[in-house]
């Protein structure tokens, strides 16, 4: 049974020097743990909504699985907050690949990855889509416009995969990188292609949110916040155009502004 991704809390409010009781809604937050080939690998902690896609995004960022042919069975139990994965193929190695930080650049360029298998699952992007000014501000708005839970609780993290014109798919997490791996779920279990298509996002654009970006593929990345120095730096390397701070009529670009037209 689908759990809900928000719950009703009796709070008290202070406004106009006068406090008041009511009730509100509070996003929740739970933990699901994965087992890959009968083994631990994860623990994540996310809002309780579309575990399936959440799993495969997360896999296949961390190289675990290519393509979604690669998983023979998955299992997940809801209620208790457990995925069983058991893949055709165990690519799972010794878990100092996955935390192990990487010193120095990769490939002779100034790529500062954290981990060792993102070295390996970040791709660098060779699309040709190029975007208005205009439709940077409105997929910006509509994804903002669209999103429900973050209306409802003012709790979460959104984003979307979404062609020039229009929106194609959204979701929404406690967890930003969760929001993203939904998204790559989805992408990878509908077979779309995304070398084409652009990452919307609402908040930071930090070096992890840009690393996701290049795993799942896109080429533009487009944030209602600011970037960190070191995203924009892996964006320039990646070929990846990140633009931050779209809000009203206004955005900056901070890689390959090419692809941004007039």
């Amino acid at each position: 049974m689908k759990q809900p991704i928000s719950l009703q809390q009796s709070i008290v409010t202070y406004q106009n020097g006068t406090f008041c009781s009511k009730d509100d809604d509070i996003v929740r937050e739970v933990p699901l743990t994965i087992y890959v080939n009968n083994e631990e690998f994860a623990t994540m902690v996310c809002s309780p909504s579309y575990f399936e896609e959440m799993v495969i995004g997360f896999l296949a960022s961390e190289g675990i699985l290519f393509f979604i042919d690669d998983i023979k069975m998955m299992d997940i139990d809801e209620d208790t907050g457990f995925a069983y994965v058991t893949l055709t193929k165990n690519r799972v190695k010794h878990p100092s690949y996955y935390a192990k930080r990487v010193i120095g650049s990769c490939c002779g360029k100034s790529r500062q990855f954290y981990f060792h298998n993102d070295t390996v699952t970040s791709k660098t992007s060779l699309t040709t889509t190029t975007i208005t000014a205009h439709q940077c501000i409105h997929l910006m708005e509509n994804m903002q416009q669209n999103s429900f839970s973050f209306k409802q609780t003012g709790g979460v993290h959104n984003a979307a995969i979404c062609t020039p014109h229009e929106l194609l798919i959204s979701r929404a997490d406690i967890g930003r990188h969760n929001a993203l791996d939904k998204l790559y779920g989805y992408c990878l279990l509908k077979r779309i292609s995304v070398r084409d298509k652009i990452l919307v996002f609402s908040g930071r654009l930090s070096s992890e949110v840009l690393t996701k970006a290049a795993k799942i593929g896109v080429g533009i990345v487009l944030s209602k916040s600011a970037p960190t120095d070191l995203a924009v730096k892996l964006a320039d390397d990646l070929n990846i155009t990140a633009v931050g701070f779209i809000r009203g009529t206004s955005f900056n670009i901070y890689s390959h502004p090419h692809r941004i037209v007039s």
